[in-house]
């Protein structure tokens, strides 16, 4: 069952209930007030007459007076006088001619002056009277009885219509009602079969973009409307990040194999001349004086030499690349890192002695570092360490000559490392770019190795301590890196007492 229709049959049950007790109520008052206008009068012609009791010695005589005789006769009025000694003495002209006999009671079961209505049946018609008993007493005994009545023909011939017209119109009321709740419920529900045919189509088809359209936003479905355009944009935002994310890992994945399997490709090679070499001069050292001892030649100590570093050299390259692909592949996970307190300067200047081992052809140069006296932050030693090694490697990387410059500054509740360096330097349209998972600069292809995987660790380290990068950078002029963490100015259990040490600053 629809809700069209539902609510229709719920609003026309309830306007028929309201009929039914409207109308009810309206023919129990046209009732009683039609009846006892006749009542009324009934009382009053009896009131009217006149009862004469003639007593005798030993009986007594029951009758109308003269003048009331002459009142009823020809009256549409019935009236009846009963003596319960004699029977019935008394009746209208217009019972006795047409033979009839208003019931009354007997004398046992002592009746009651009231209101009585009684059926007669008139030329083999039935008809209702009703009719107002007097109960005569003498003595403290009922003696007779008076009957004064009235054929109700039009009264309920009255009632008996209006009663058929209250029910029709009612039928009537509540089947136009009922017809025109449907158009109603219908336009009043349009709208929704408008979303069920939007949904239908969004289900049915790929684009997402697709909205309800919306006439009204004052009202329930209007409401409803704005909140599943609501869903339908989140919905399309998700799907786009995961249509992202899906088509990132895809990509991930593909440079992934094709970054692991070049130093594979380079070790299998370099195993495959050195199994080959060995196994020639195994063969020549058996043919020699001393047979069973490996006999090599200078040019081949000087390829297996070659074929050993490559293969270290390739070993220690998947082994980086691999580390790389566990700190991301924890990122993805949401490793949360266990961080503390950390004072910025010595631990600035434990990367900075080491870096001086870092293969360069760059100068090193140490900078101001005053603004980091005294500052702490919240982190992890370890990722901090890190994150300024990844900088600092990536700018000896692309600074072929010239120098690499570590310092500090310090803005507001913000602490930075600037890292500049003069080196090749890249398009500013590729700065976007270069924290995406192995993505390297155009410029950078073919002139020096690396996976493309250190900026992307970075950044990740970066937003797990609420931190920032700022770039700027030019084509043969070099970059310049400065990296911000949040000051951390929570009590510390060693900061009541802050005495300079004689600690060497670089």
């Amino acid at each position: 069952m629809t809700i069209r229709l539902r609510l229709t049959l719920w609003y026309s049950g309830l306007l028929a209930a309201t009929l039914l007790v409207f109308g009810v109520s309206i023919y129990l008052f046209i009732n009683w007030n039609t009846y006892n206008d006749v009542r009324n009068q009934l009382k009053e012609q009896t009131d009217n007459l006149g009862i004469v009791l003639t007593n005798f010695p030993n009986s007594f005589d029951i009758n109308l007076d003269r003048q009331s005789q002459s009142q009823i006769d020809g009256k549409d009025m019935y009236v009846q006088l009963i003596n319960y000694k004699e029977g019935l003495i008394l009746q209208t002209s217009n019972l006795r001619q047409q033979s009839l006999l208003i019931p009354y009671p007997d004398a046992e079961t002592k009746p009651q002056t009231e209101f009585k209505t009684v059926q007669l049946e008139i030329n083999s018609k039935k008809y209702n009277m009703m009719t107002y008993q007097y109960a005569i007493p003498y003595k403290g005994q009922l003696v007779g009885l008076l009957q004064v009545g009235t054929l109700t023909y039009n009264e309920d011939k009255y009632l008996s219509g209006l009663r058929t017209t209250l029910i029709f119109f009612s039928i009537v009321v509540v089947l136009i009602a009922f017809t025109v709740g449907m158009f109603i419920a219908r336009q009043a529900l349009r709208p929704i079969g408008r979303v069920i045919q939007s949904t239908r189509l969004i289900e049915k088809g790929s684009d997402l973009r697709l909205r309800i359209p919306i006439e009204r936003t004052n009202d329930e479905i209007g409401m409803l409307v704005n909140t599943l355009n609501s869903m339908l944009s989140r919905l399309e935002t998700a799907y786009n990040e995961l249509d992202e994310a899906f088509k990132a890992q895809r990509r991930f994945v593909s440079d992934a194999s094709h970054e692991l399997r070049t130093p594979l490709t380079t070790i299998r090679g370099n195993i495959d001349l050195l199994e080959k070499m060995w196994s020639k001069a195994s063969e020549e050292g058996r043919d020699a004086p001393h047979a069973g001892e490996l006999q090599l030649s200078s040019d081949h100590w000087t390829m297996s030499n070659e074929a050993m570093s490559d293969i270290s050299a390739e070993a220690k390259r998947m082994s980086t690349l691999v580390g790389d692909l566990l700190a991301l592949a924890r990122a993805d996970a949401g490793y949360t890192m266990e961080m503390t307190q950390q004072e910025l300067l010595p631990l600035t200047q434990t990367v900075i002695r080491r870096a001086q081992l870092l293969p360069r052809t760059a100068e090193w140069k140490v900078g101001d570092l005053t603004a980091l006296r005294n500052i702490w932050a919240f982190g992890n030693q370890d990722y901090l360490q890190q994150l300024l090694f990844i900088f600092i490697e990536n700018a000896f990387k692309y600074t072929p000559d010239g120098y690499v410059e570590i310092s500090a500054v310090r803005r507001d509740d913000y602490i930075g490392w600037r890292i500049q360096d003069t080196g090749i330097g890249m398009n500013p349209d590729e700065i976007p770019h270069i924290f995406d998972r192995f993505y390297r600069a155009d410029e950078s292809r073919g002139v020096t190795v690396g996976t493309g995987l250190g900026l992307s660790i970075a950044k990740w380290i970066l937003d797990e301590h609420n931190g920032s990068v700022e770039v700027t950078t030019r084509e043969n002029e070099g970059s310049t890196f400065t990296i911000w963490l949040p000051i951390d100015f929570s009590q510390r259990e060693d900061s009541s007492i802050m005495e300079e040490t004689n600690r060497e600053e670089i």
